[in-house]
Protein backbone atom coordinates (compact mmCIF):
# COMPACT_ATOMS: atom_id res chain seq x y z
CA UNK A 1 0.00 0.00 0.00
CA UNK A 2 1.24 3.31 -0.67
CA UNK A 3 -0.40 6.81 0.12
CA UNK A 4 0.62 10.19 2.15
CA UNK A 5 2.93 8.59 4.55
CA UNK A 6 5.10 12.12 4.46
CA UNK A 7 2.02 14.16 5.57
CA UNK A 8 1.91 11.56 8.73
CA UNK A 9 5.74 11.76 9.10
CA UNK A 10 7.23 15.05 7.36
CA UNK A 11 10.95 14.92 8.72
CA UNK A 12 11.23 11.59 7.15
CA UNK A 13 13.44 11.19 4.35
CA UNK A 14 12.38 8.03 2.41
CA UNK A 15 15.97 8.43 0.32
CA UNK A 16 18.61 6.73 2.76
CA UNK A 17 22.32 7.73 3.27
CA UNK A 18 23.21 4.12 2.82
CA UNK A 19 21.25 4.38 -0.91
CA UNK A 20 23.62 6.91 -1.90
CA UNK A 21 26.44 3.89 -1.90
CA UNK A 22 27.05 1.31 -4.78
CA UNK A 23 24.53 -1.20 -4.94
CA UNK A 24 27.00 -3.66 -4.20
CA UNK A 25 26.16 -2.92 -0.36
CA UNK A 26 22.83 -3.32 -0.48
CA UNK A 27 19.72 -4.89 -2.01
CA UNK A 28 16.31 -2.73 -2.99
CA UNK A 29 13.78 -4.36 -1.58
CA UNK A 30 10.27 -3.39 -0.22
CA UNK A 31 8.54 -4.51 2.90
CA UNK A 32 5.91 -7.48 3.08
CA UNK A 33 2.28 -6.13 4.17
CA UNK A 34 1.25 -7.42 7.32
CA UNK A 35 -2.64 -8.13 7.86
CA UNK A 36 -4.78 -5.33 10.16
CA UNK A 37 -1.23 -4.19 11.82
CA UNK A 38 -1.86 -2.25 15.19
CA UNK A 39 0.42 -0.37 17.85
CA UNK A 40 1.21 -2.83 20.86
CA UNK A 41 3.86 0.12 22.23
CA UNK A 42 5.91 2.84 21.31
CA UNK A 43 8.56 4.69 23.35
CA UNK A 44 7.54 8.73 24.74
CA UNK A 45 11.03 9.68 24.67
CA UNK A 46 12.18 8.22 21.41
CA UNK A 47 9.42 9.72 19.64
CA UNK A 48 10.59 13.54 21.09
CA UNK A 49 14.03 12.54 19.78
CA UNK A 50 12.62 12.76 16.49
CA UNK A 51 10.16 15.39 17.51
CA UNK A 52 7.18 13.29 16.56
CA UNK A 53 4.30 13.95 17.79
CA UNK A 54 2.71 11.35 20.25
CA UNK A 55 -0.62 12.18 19.04
CA UNK A 56 0.64 10.64 15.99
CA UNK A 57 0.51 6.75 16.84
CA UNK A 58 -3.33 7.33 16.62
CA UNK A 59 -3.16 7.48 13.14
CA UNK A 60 -3.71 4.43 11.57
CA UNK A 61 -1.52 5.39 8.12
CA UNK A 62 1.62 5.62 10.58
CA UNK A 63 0.71 2.25 12.03
CA UNK A 64 0.97 0.94 8.27
CA UNK A 65 4.12 2.64 7.27
CA UNK A 66 6.15 1.48 10.31
CA UNK A 67 4.60 -1.86 10.27
CA UNK A 68 5.79 -1.85 6.47
CA UNK A 69 2.12 -2.18 5.34
CA UNK A 70 2.63 1.09 3.56
CA UNK A 71 5.28 2.56 1.68
CA UNK A 72 6.09 6.12 1.44
CA UNK A 73 5.76 7.81 -1.50
CA UNK A 74 9.98 7.45 -3.68
CA UNK A 75 10.74 5.50 -0.52
CA UNK A 76 13.98 3.45 -1.67
CA UNK A 77 13.97 0.91 1.20
CA UNK A 78 17.45 -1.22 1.41
CA UNK A 79 18.94 -4.34 3.16
CA UNK A 80 22.41 -4.09 3.91
CA UNK A 81 24.27 -6.70 2.85
CA UNK A 82 27.58 -8.10 5.43
CA UNK A 83 29.78 -11.16 6.73
CA UNK A 84 30.57 -11.97 10.14
CA UNK A 85 32.24 -14.56 12.33
CA UNK A 86 29.69 -15.80 14.63
CA UNK A 87 30.80 -18.10 17.42
CA UNK A 88 34.14 -17.90 16.25
CA UNK A 89 33.74 -18.82 12.53
CA UNK A 90 33.42 -16.67 9.58
CA UNK A 91 30.31 -17.18 7.81
CA UNK A 92 30.53 -15.36 4.36
CA UNK A 93 27.10 -14.12 3.79
CA UNK A 94 25.14 -12.60 6.57
CA UNK A 95 23.17 -9.33 5.68
CA UNK A 96 19.61 -7.90 6.98
CA UNK A 97 17.46 -10.72 6.77
CA UNK A 98 14.32 -9.42 7.78
CA UNK A 99 14.82 -5.84 8.69
CA UNK A 100 14.91 -2.76 6.09
CA UNK A 101 16.13 0.44 5.97
CA UNK A 102 13.20 2.26 4.91
CA UNK A 103 14.63 6.32 5.09
CA UNK A 104 16.75 8.56 7.11
CA UNK A 105 14.83 11.13 10.16
CA UNK A 106 16.17 14.59 11.17
CA UNK A 107 15.78 14.27 14.86
CA UNK A 108 14.66 17.45 17.00
CA UNK A 109 18.67 18.60 18.06
CA UNK A 110 19.50 18.65 14.09
CA UNK A 111 20.89 15.21 13.80
CA UNK A 112 19.80 12.47 11.50
CA UNK A 113 18.66 8.81 12.46
CA UNK A 114 18.09 5.80 10.26
CA UNK A 115 14.97 4.03 10.25
CA UNK A 116 15.05 0.32 10.37
CA UNK A 117 11.68 -2.12 10.36
CA UNK A 118 12.98 -5.14 12.35
CA UNK A 119 10.68 -8.10 11.10
CA UNK A 120 9.19 -6.51 7.77
CA UNK A 121 9.43 -9.64 5.25
CA UNK A 122 11.70 -11.55 3.38
CA UNK A 123 14.94 -10.50 1.75
CA UNK A 124 18.04 -11.74 0.02
CA UNK A 125 19.80 -12.07 2.57
CA UNK A 126 17.03 -14.32 4.53
CA UNK A 127 18.44 -17.73 4.13
CA UNK A 128 16.24 -19.91 5.48
CA UNK A 129 14.37 -17.63 7.42
CA UNK A 130 10.53 -15.64 6.76
CA UNK A 131 12.17 -12.93 7.14
CA UNK A 132 9.30 -12.11 10.04
CA UNK A 133 9.90 -11.13 13.97
CA UNK A 134 7.73 -12.76 16.61
CA UNK A 135 5.95 -10.79 19.23
CA UNK A 136 8.17 -12.22 21.94
CA UNK A 137 11.26 -10.97 20.85
CA UNK A 138 10.47 -7.49 19.62
CA UNK A 139 9.32 -6.42 22.69
CA UNK A 140 12.52 -8.01 24.09
CA UNK A 141 14.57 -5.51 22.11
CA UNK A 142 11.94 -2.34 22.52
CA UNK A 143 12.22 -2.75 26.45
CA UNK A 144 15.70 -3.75 26.37
CA UNK A 145 17.47 -1.07 24.04
CA UNK A 146 15.18 1.68 26.27
CA UNK A 147 16.37 0.81 29.29
CA UNK A 148 19.97 0.39 28.09
CA UNK A 149 19.50 3.85 26.71
CA UNK A 150 18.32 4.96 30.28
CA UNK A 151 21.37 3.71 32.11
CA UNK A 152 23.83 5.93 29.63
CA UNK A 153 24.76 3.28 27.28
CA UNK A 154 25.16 3.49 23.57
CA UNK A 155 23.05 1.82 22.09
CA UNK A 156 20.12 1.67 19.10
CA UNK A 157 16.64 2.97 19.97
CA UNK A 158 13.50 1.40 19.58
CA UNK A 159 10.41 3.63 18.79
CA UNK A 160 7.37 1.46 18.27
CA UNK A 161 6.26 -1.87 18.62
CA UNK A 162 3.67 -2.43 15.84
CA UNK A 163 1.56 -6.34 15.71
CA UNK A 164 -0.34 -8.26 13.41
CA UNK A 165 -2.42 -11.13 14.26
CA UNK A 166 -0.40 -12.68 10.84
CA UNK A 167 1.19 -16.18 12.61
CA UNK A 168 4.67 -17.13 12.44
CA UNK A 169 6.03 -20.54 12.96
CA UNK A 170 8.76 -20.57 15.31
CA UNK A 171 9.03 -23.87 18.18
CA UNK A 172 5.01 -22.83 17.82
CA UNK A 173 2.54 -20.56 16.28
CA UNK A 174 3.62 -17.00 17.48
CA UNK A 175 1.93 -13.31 15.99
CA UNK A 176 4.25 -11.16 13.68
CA UNK A 177 5.42 -7.78 14.95
CA UNK A 178 7.97 -5.15 13.81
CA UNK A 179 10.05 -3.18 15.95
CA UNK A 180 10.73 0.45 14.23
CA UNK A 181 14.41 0.63 15.32
CA UNK A 182 16.22 4.02 14.74
CA UNK A 183 20.03 4.69 15.24
CA UNK A 184 22.75 6.95 13.64
CA UNK A 185 23.80 4.04 11.80
CA UNK A 186 23.51 -0.06 11.45
CA UNK A 187 26.82 -0.25 9.93
CA UNK A 188 29.00 -3.50 11.53
CA UNK A 189 32.10 -4.80 11.44
CA UNK A 190 30.58 -7.50 8.83
CA UNK A 191 29.99 -4.75 6.59
CA UNK A 192 33.94 -4.67 6.47
CA UNK A 193 34.54 -7.90 6.29
CA UNK A 194 32.39 -9.21 3.80
CA UNK A 195 34.52 -7.31 0.91
CA UNK A 196 37.81 -8.28 2.78
CA UNK A 197 37.21 -11.62 2.00
CA UNK A 198 35.67 -11.30 -1.08
CA UNK A 199 38.92 -8.95 -2.05
CA UNK A 200 36.93 -6.04 -3.28
CA UNK A 201 39.06 -3.50 -1.78
CA UNK A 202 37.65 -0.77 -3.76
CA UNK A 203 34.33 -1.29 -1.91
CA UNK A 204 36.20 -1.10 1.49
CA UNK A 205 37.60 2.04 0.68
CA UNK A 206 34.42 3.40 -0.09
CA UNK A 207 32.57 1.94 2.98
CA UNK A 208 35.20 3.21 4.98
CA UNK A 209 35.56 6.95 3.53
CA UNK A 210 31.64 6.99 3.70
CA UNK A 211 31.65 6.42 8.06
CA UNK A 212 34.81 8.99 8.48
CA UNK A 213 32.38 11.54 5.80
CA UNK A 214 29.65 10.90 8.28
CA UNK A 215 30.04 9.68 11.16
CA UNK A 216 34.16 10.23 12.42
CA UNK A 217 35.24 13.55 10.04
CA UNK A 218 38.10 14.29 12.93
CA UNK A 219 39.56 11.17 10.88
CA UNK A 220 40.16 12.83 8.10
CA UNK A 221 43.37 15.10 9.69
CA UNK A 222 44.90 12.47 10.66
CA UNK A 223 48.02 11.24 8.74
CA UNK A 224 46.72 8.02 8.05
CA UNK A 225 42.62 8.52 8.10
CA UNK A 226 42.11 4.60 8.37
CA UNK A 227 44.59 3.69 10.99
CA UNK A 228 42.93 6.76 13.29
CA UNK A 229 39.45 5.47 12.53
CA UNK A 230 40.15 1.82 13.19
CA UNK A 231 41.81 3.59 16.60
CA UNK A 232 38.54 5.47 17.59
CA UNK A 233 36.47 2.31 16.98
CA UNK A 234 38.26 0.11 18.84
CA UNK A 235 38.41 3.07 22.10
CA UNK A 236 34.72 3.26 21.56
CA UNK A 237 34.45 -0.13 22.31
CA UNK A 238 36.52 -0.56 25.22
CA UNK A 239 34.42 1.92 26.79
CA UNK A 240 30.42 0.36 25.19
CA UNK A 241 31.86 -3.26 27.15
CA UNK A 242 33.70 -1.80 30.06
CA UNK A 243 29.95 -0.01 30.87
CA UNK A 244 27.80 -3.40 29.71
CA UNK A 245 29.74 -4.78 32.99
CA UNK A 246 29.16 -2.60 35.47
CA UNK A 247 25.68 -2.45 35.16
CA UNK A 248 25.62 -6.49 34.85
CA UNK A 249 24.65 -6.68 31.51
CA UNK A 250 25.71 -9.51 29.10
CA UNK A 251 24.63 -9.17 25.61
CA UNK A 252 24.55 -12.70 24.48
CA UNK A 253 25.76 -13.19 20.66
CA UNK A 254 28.38 -10.87 20.37
CA UNK A 255 28.86 -11.75 16.92
CA UNK A 256 31.21 -9.57 14.74
CA UNK A 257 28.00 -8.76 12.60
CA UNK A 258 26.79 -7.88 15.87
CA UNK A 259 28.89 -5.35 16.29
CA UNK A 260 28.74 -1.34 15.73
CA UNK A 261 30.94 0.60 14.00
CA UNK A 262 29.79 3.50 15.97
CA UNK A 263 29.86 1.40 19.44
CA UNK A 264 26.69 0.42 19.92
CA UNK A 265 25.02 -1.79 21.77
CA UNK A 266 22.68 -3.44 18.62
CA UNK A 267 20.58 -6.65 17.86
CA UNK A 268 19.17 -7.71 21.21
CA UNK A 269 18.62 -11.29 21.23
CA UNK A 270 19.02 -13.66 24.43
CA UNK A 271 20.33 -11.27 26.37
CA UNK A 272 20.20 -10.72 30.06
CA UNK A 273 20.70 -8.61 33.33
CA UNK A 274 22.70 -10.74 36.06
CA UNK A 275 20.41 -10.89 39.15
CA UNK A 276 22.82 -12.97 41.61
CA UNK A 277 26.55 -12.00 40.40
CA UNK A 278 27.74 -14.72 38.48
CA UNK A 279 31.16 -13.99 36.45
CA UNK A 280 30.31 -16.91 34.01
CA UNK A 281 27.08 -16.11 33.86
CA UNK A 282 25.36 -17.43 29.97
CA UNK A 283 22.40 -15.67 29.04
CA UNK A 284 22.20 -18.08 25.58
CA UNK A 285 21.38 -21.49 26.11
CA UNK A 286 22.55 -22.59 22.69
CA UNK A 287 26.00 -20.83 23.99
CA UNK A 288 26.89 -24.38 25.32
CA UNK A 289 30.74 -23.49 25.60
CA UNK A 290 29.91 -20.28 27.08
CA UNK A 291 32.05 -18.27 24.43
CA UNK A 292 29.89 -15.37 25.37
CA UNK A 293 29.43 -15.41 29.07
CA UNK A 294 29.46 -12.31 31.08
CA UNK A 295 33.10 -12.44 32.03
CA UNK A 296 34.44 -13.60 28.60
CA UNK A 297 32.87 -10.00 26.96
CA UNK A 298 36.16 -8.07 27.19
CA UNK A 299 37.68 -10.81 25.53
CA UNK A 300 35.26 -11.33 23.14
CA UNK A 301 35.69 -7.64 22.58
CA UNK A 302 39.29 -7.89 21.68
CA UNK A 303 38.47 -10.79 19.12
CA UNK A 304 35.97 -8.87 17.03
CA UNK A 305 38.03 -5.89 16.65
CA UNK A 306 41.17 -8.08 15.49
CA UNK A 307 38.62 -9.39 13.04
CA UNK A 308 37.71 -5.24 12.17
CA UNK A 309 41.59 -4.65 11.68
CA UNK A 310 42.16 -7.45 9.59
CA UNK A 311 39.27 -6.65 7.16
CA UNK A 312 40.62 -2.91 7.12
CA UNK A 313 44.29 -4.09 6.69
CA UNK A 314 44.01 -3.15 2.78
CA UNK A 315 43.42 0.54 3.91
CA UNK A 316 45.75 1.26 6.51
CA UNK A 317 48.69 0.69 4.34
CA UNK A 318 48.79 0.15 0.50
CA UNK A 319 52.33 -0.36 -0.16
CA UNK A 320 53.49 -2.10 2.83
CA UNK A 321 51.70 -4.72 4.62
CA UNK A 322 53.63 -5.69 7.04
CA UNK A 323 53.96 -2.20 8.73
CA UNK A 324 50.09 -2.13 8.52
CA UNK A 325 49.69 -5.19 10.46
CA UNK A 326 52.33 -4.23 12.75
CA UNK A 327 50.42 -0.70 13.15
CA UNK A 328 46.98 -2.28 13.51
CA UNK A 329 48.70 -4.85 16.39
CA UNK A 330 49.27 -1.61 18.27
CA UNK A 331 46.03 -0.32 18.78
CA UNK A 332 44.86 -3.73 18.97
CA UNK A 333 47.23 -4.07 21.94
CA UNK A 334 45.91 -0.70 23.58
CA UNK A 335 42.85 -2.30 23.87
CA UNK A 336 43.07 -4.16 27.05
CA UNK A 337 44.65 -1.57 28.77
CA UNK A 338 41.99 1.52 27.55
CA UNK A 339 38.94 -1.18 28.63
CA UNK A 340 40.78 -1.35 31.56
CA UNK A 341 41.11 2.31 32.43
CA UNK A 342 36.99 2.32 31.44
CA UNK A 343 36.14 -0.02 33.96
CA UNK A 344 38.18 0.77 37.06
CA UNK A 345 37.08 4.58 36.47
CA UNK A 346 33.29 3.43 36.60
CA UNK A 347 33.63 1.11 39.37
CA UNK A 348 35.40 3.62 41.23
CA UNK A 349 32.31 5.81 40.82
CA UNK A 350 29.90 2.29 41.63
CA UNK A 351 31.98 2.90 45.20
CA UNK A 352 32.08 6.65 45.61
CA UNK A 353 35.36 6.84 45.58
CA UNK A 354 37.94 8.34 42.75
CA UNK A 355 40.03 5.34 41.33
CA UNK A 356 43.27 5.23 42.78
CA UNK A 357 46.07 2.34 42.60
CA UNK A 358 45.44 -0.25 44.72
CA UNK A 359 41.77 -0.20 44.20
CA UNK A 360 41.63 -3.37 41.93
CA UNK A 361 42.34 -5.35 44.88
CA UNK A 362 39.02 -3.81 46.31
CA UNK A 363 37.09 -4.54 43.32
CA UNK A 364 38.51 -8.09 42.85
CA UNK A 365 37.54 -8.86 46.99
CA UNK A 366 34.62 -7.45 46.46
CA UNK A 367 33.35 -9.70 43.65
CA UNK A 368 35.25 -12.53 45.52
CA UNK A 369 32.39 -12.59 48.15
CA UNK A 370 29.53 -11.81 46.41
CA UNK A 371 29.66 -14.24 43.42
CA UNK A 372 27.05 -16.80 43.32
CA UNK A 373 24.82 -15.48 46.59
CA UNK A 374 24.52 -11.78 46.13
CA UNK A 375 22.53 -9.69 43.79
CA UNK A 376 24.28 -7.02 41.54
CA UNK A 377 21.82 -4.44 41.21
CA UNK A 378 20.07 -4.90 44.92
CA UNK A 379 23.69 -4.55 46.51
CA UNK A 380 25.51 -1.72 44.96
CA UNK A 381 22.17 -0.01 45.32
CA UNK A 382 22.64 -0.83 48.75
CA UNK A 383 26.08 0.11 48.91
CA UNK A 384 25.30 3.64 48.49
CA UNK A 385 23.85 3.64 51.62
CA UNK A 386 26.94 2.49 53.58
CA UNK A 387 27.96 3.55 56.80
CA UNK A 388 31.22 3.91 57.92
CA UNK A 389 30.51 3.76 61.73
CA UNK A 390 29.49 0.17 60.99
CA UNK A 391 25.65 -0.20 61.03
CA UNK A 392 25.24 -1.97 57.61
CA UNK A 393 22.85 -5.18 58.32
CA UNK A 394 20.95 -4.62 55.53
CA UNK A 395 23.77 -5.11 53.19
CA UNK A 396 25.69 -7.66 55.28
CA UNK A 397 22.80 -9.69 55.78
CA UNK A 398 22.60 -10.37 51.76
CA UNK A 399 25.59 -12.72 52.58
CA UNK A 400 25.14 -16.06 53.36
CA UNK A 401 28.64 -15.74 54.83
CA UNK A 402 28.51 -12.55 56.85
CA UNK A 403 31.97 -12.22 58.37
CA UNK A 404 33.49 -11.97 54.88
CA UNK A 405 31.60 -8.75 54.18
CA UNK A 406 32.85 -7.88 57.75
CA UNK A 407 36.22 -7.70 56.18
CA UNK A 408 35.71 -6.19 52.86
CA UNK A 409 33.78 -3.45 54.68
CA UNK A 410 36.76 -2.68 56.83
CA UNK A 411 38.76 -2.04 54.04
CA UNK A 412 35.99 0.17 52.24
CA UNK A 413 35.32 2.32 55.00
CA UNK A 414 39.26 3.16 55.30
CA UNK A 415 38.94 3.86 51.92
CA UNK A 416 36.33 5.90 52.12
CA UNK A 417 38.55 7.95 54.94
CA UNK A 418 41.35 8.24 52.79
CA UNK A 419 39.05 9.78 50.09
CA UNK A 420 38.03 12.43 52.91
CA UNK A 421 34.75 12.84 50.50
CA UNK A 422 31.12 14.47 52.41
CA UNK A 423 28.91 11.29 53.11
CA UNK A 424 26.00 12.88 51.96
CA UNK A 425 27.47 13.96 48.50
CA UNK A 426 28.86 10.44 47.56
CA UNK A 427 25.79 9.11 48.47
CA UNK A 428 23.57 11.05 45.84
CA UNK A 429 26.94 10.63 43.67
CA UNK A 430 26.05 6.48 43.79
CA UNK A 431 22.42 7.27 43.58
CA UNK A 432 22.99 8.48 40.14
CA UNK A 433 25.91 5.73 39.01
CA UNK A 434 24.24 2.29 40.39
CA UNK A 435 20.55 1.80 39.12
CA UNK A 436 17.50 0.63 41.34
CA UNK A 437 15.79 -0.72 38.50
CA UNK A 438 16.87 -2.94 35.44
CA UNK A 439 14.90 -5.20 32.93
CA UNK A 440 15.17 -8.67 34.94
CA UNK A 441 14.50 -11.64 32.57
CA UNK A 442 11.20 -12.36 34.88
CA UNK A 443 9.89 -9.05 34.63
CA UNK A 444 10.46 -8.82 30.35
CA UNK A 445 8.65 -12.74 30.82
CA UNK A 446 5.77 -11.41 32.69
CA UNK A 447 5.30 -8.79 30.34
CA UNK A 448 5.18 -11.18 27.00
CA UNK A 449 2.58 -13.42 28.66
CA UNK A 450 0.32 -10.79 28.75
CA UNK A 451 1.27 -9.51 25.52
CA UNK A 452 0.63 -12.73 24.14
CA UNK A 453 -3.08 -12.41 25.56
CA UNK A 454 -3.55 -8.64 24.08
CA UNK A 455 -2.59 -6.65 27.05
CA UNK A 456 0.21 -4.80 26.69
CA UNK A 457 0.02 -2.45 29.70
CA UNK A 458 2.94 -4.19 31.65
CA UNK A 459 5.01 -3.49 28.29
CA UNK A 460 4.38 0.31 29.30
CA UNK A 461 4.55 0.21 32.98
CA UNK A 462 8.02 -1.75 32.30
CA UNK A 463 8.96 1.22 29.76
CA UNK A 464 8.33 3.87 32.42
CA UNK A 465 9.95 2.41 34.83
CA UNK A 466 13.04 1.40 32.81
CA UNK A 467 13.21 5.19 31.39
CA UNK A 468 14.06 6.25 34.94
CA UNK A 469 16.14 3.66 36.47
CA UNK A 470 18.09 6.09 39.23
CA UNK A 471 14.65 7.31 40.40
CA UNK A 472 13.48 5.42 43.83
CA UNK A 473 9.48 5.43 42.15
CA UNK A 474 8.04 3.69 45.71
CA UNK A 475 5.21 2.67 43.85
CA UNK A 476 7.28 -0.11 41.72
CA UNK A 477 8.82 -1.33 44.70
CA UNK A 478 8.45 -4.86 43.76
CA UNK A 479 9.97 -4.39 40.09
CA UNK A 480 13.66 -4.16 42.06
CA UNK A 481 12.45 -7.62 43.37
CA UNK A 482 15.22 -10.51 42.90
CA UNK A 483 13.17 -12.73 40.90
CA UNK A 484 11.55 -15.66 42.37
CA UNK A 485 12.07 -19.72 42.50
CA UNK A 486 10.14 -20.08 38.94
CA UNK A 487 12.38 -17.74 37.10
CA UNK A 488 15.81 -18.93 37.83
CA UNK A 489 15.75 -21.50 35.64
CA UNK A 490 14.09 -19.50 32.48
CA UNK A 491 15.99 -20.17 29.36
CA UNK A 492 16.75 -18.02 25.92
CA UNK A 493 17.50 -18.50 22.82
CA UNK A 494 18.46 -16.80 19.53
CA UNK A 495 14.96 -17.94 18.36
CA UNK A 496 13.20 -14.49 16.94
Amino acid sequence: MSGPALSILPQLSAQTRVSQLPESFYARVSPQQLNNPYLVAFSPAVADLLDIDPKQFHNQQLIELLSGSRVAPNSDPVAMLYAGHQFGQYVSQLGDGRALLIGDIRGRDGSDWEIQLKGAGLTPFSRMGDGRAVLRSTIREFLGSEAIAALGIPTTRALCITGSDDPVYREKPETAAVLTRVAPSHLRFGNFEVFFYRQQYAELKILADFIIEQFYPACREAQNPYLELLRQVIDRTAALIARWQLVGFTHGVLNTDNMSMLALTIDYGPYGFLDSYESGFVCNHTDQQGRYAYDQQPRVGLFNLSCLAQAMLPLIDDEDGQRAAAAAKQLLEGYQSAYQAYYEQGMAAKLGISFAKGDEALFSGLFEIMQGQVDFTNFFRGLCNFDESGKNDELRDMFIQRQKFDYWSQDYAARLERESSNRQGRRQQMLATNAKFVLRNYLVHQAIIKAEKGNYSEVETLLHILQNPFDEQPEFESYADEPPDWAKTLELSCSS
